[in-house]
């Protein structure tokens, strides 16, 4: 509602401000147009009562007589303030010629043009037709407008790109406080389930029918510890937000063998792997596989597209990572068969807080930190990350790094 009112506010304060400056064009266009027809005026009357340079002038347009009419022309531009180029023409015994453009329209003649009758110095003799032509007469208009028109149009730019800015930072800051209640409500859950199964867990250990049963101590013990460990990687996982928040994450970079790397990433995942009953296969292509990378931070990154190569998968996950080799990247490609992403959605995966609309179905945990971390640290090893999904049939995402 606000954002309609002000854009609405902002387009009327725009619309009487161009029209302030078309009827001030308009107005000083009147006044030069008044100026060039006394101007005109009167130099016909100067040349009718010259009768030797008119009675010359029905015969031939000398230079004597050119200079004449030029000098006519000065004398009553400097009088009206007029200074700006012109031309003229005279044209004896057939002044209609002279007379009828100027009422064509203004779009048809290319420059505008005025034209007047000097009636001869008897009634008997024949009227010379005068025209007076200001090439640069739109120019001048604008030049008279001067300081005015300038620092309007500059106002108007200036209120139309800050109105915008102000726009793009409501609907920002709208975004960020719908994303940072999602989180919140997220993360309540999140917290709120393994705290209520340790509180569970403990109230079960405590009952006199379980007190002393070794069995039961030791599974209740179990999950109490299960889920103080799901409450470390919450705990880790905000730790790890507010971390890449900073521009200038500390990375400690060393030379690394990828494929080493790849190896060992598989190999912690392959318990999750198990209780899934799923499989992860990986391809080597790539010859050139040395980078320069932080291995604490790189393995989080794929840790994190792997647990979702899992998490989004329909019954038994089949995963495979692959690399290869590009002129100047090492690429890394992890493929999964999950639920894929559709195409609308496909943008705003790596966005903060974001996590693709799965119905009613909400059997998937996170905060949505995941992939935006991912592309953090993707991004301060100067490489890329891109995805590639189809809804139902898997996703696929591409890792660009450069090499040592």
């Amino acid at each position: 509602m606000f954002i309609g009112l002000s854009t609405l506010a902002l387009l009327i304060v725009l619309i009487f401000q161009v029209n302030w400056i078309i009827e001030t064009a308009s107005v000083k266009k009147e006044l030069f147009d008044e100026k060039a027809n006394i101007v005109l005026s009167k130099t016909a009357e100067a040349l009718s009562s010259d009768i030797k340079t008119f009675r010359k002038l029905k015969d031939t347009v000398g230079k004597n007589e050119v200079r004449t009419i030029d000098s006519i022309f000065k004398y009553y531009m400097a009088v009206y303030n007029i200074h700006i180029d012109y031309y003229f023409e005279v044209k004896a015994n057939s002044p209609s010629n002279l007379t009828s453009q100027a009422h064509l329209p203004y779009s048809i003649v290319p420059e505008k043009q005025y034209c007047i009758s000097a009636p001869g110095p008897t009634p008997k003799e024949k009227p010379l037709g005068l025209k007076l032509v200001f090439p640069d007469e739109e120019e001048y208009i604008l030049a008279e407008m001067g300081t005015q028109f300038i620092i309007s149009v500059v106002l108007i730019i200036a209120v139309f790109l800050l109105s915008w800015q102000t726009v793009q930072s409501l609907i920002r800051e709208k975004k960020i406080r719908q994303q940072t209640t999602d989180f919140v409500n997220n993360m309540t859950h999140e917290f709120k389930t393994p705290l209520t199964n340790i509180a569970l867990a403990g109230k079960m250990m405590l009952k006199e029918d379980n007190i002393g049963k070794e069995e039961k101590v030791r599974h209740y013990s179990d999950i109490i510890l299960e889920e103080n460990a799901r409450l470390k990687q919450h705990v880790e996982q905000i730790l790890k937000m507010t971390e890449f928040e900073r521009e200038d994450i500390p990375l400690s970079k060393s030379e690394t063998d990828i494929h080493l790397l790849i190896k060992e990433v598989t190999k912690s995942i392959s318990l999750q792997l198990e209780n899934t009953l799923g499989q992860i296969q990986t391809s080597f292509s790539a010859e050139r596989f040395f980078i320069n990378c932080d291995k604490v931070h790189l393995v989080n990154a794929l840790n994190n597209l792997l647990d979702n190569a899992i998490k989004y998968s329909y019954g038994k996950p089949e995963i495979s990572v692959e690399t290869a080799n590009t002129e100047d990247k090492l690429l890394i490609r992890v493929n999964d068969n999950g639920i894929g992403i559709e195409k609308e959605y496909l943008e705003k995966v790596f966005t903060k807080f974001y996590r693709v609309p799965t119905g009613d179905i909400h059997d998937v945990k996170g905060f949505g930190i995941g992939l935006t971390y991912t592309k953090k640290i993707i991004e301060l090893h100067n490489g890329s990350i891109e995805v590639e999904s189809e809804k139902g049939k898997g996703t696929s995402f591409i890792i660009a790094l450069p090499y040592v």
